[in-house]
């Protein structure tokens, strides 16, 4: 049986955020990667689940499954005179933008930062 990429990066991504006893911290890179939306969806659903009872971190560049987030779960990563720098979003500073936007029309629109600079 064939599967397309992007199954059988769900099937990993599901094994391992289902896990019984996960570990204390998951690290998933860019899980929207071959991804239709509707899965990142699920994926979302099942990183918020998870998260109750591990730390999970995870880096993307998707809008979509950022909008599956609230800004106070979201950290952004900024590269300041050749530092990284790591803010965490307030839901408090965002609630006025959120009523107009989503949280990934924001960070697209470089508003939350996160955008790469040439230094």
């Amino acid at each position: 049986m064939d599967l397309s990429d992007g199954t059988i990066r769900f099937v990993c991504l599901t094994v391992a955020l289902l896990q019984p006893h996960p570990p204390g911290t998951l690290v998933i890179d860019e899980p929207e990667l071959g991804l239709h939306p509707c899965g990142l969806a699920l994926v979302a659903n099942l990183v918020r689940s998870v998260s109750k009872k591990a730390q999970i971190l995870i880096s993307t560049q998707s809008p979509v499954f950022l909008d599956h987030f609230d800004p106070e779960h979201v950290v952004v990563a900024t590269r300041r005179k050749g530092e990284s720098c790591f803010e965490r979003l307030s839901g408090d500073a965002w609630k006025e933008w959120l009523d107009d936007y989503t949280l990934g029309e924001l960070w697209q629109k470089n508003i939350c930062g996160g955008a790469p600079n040439h230094e």
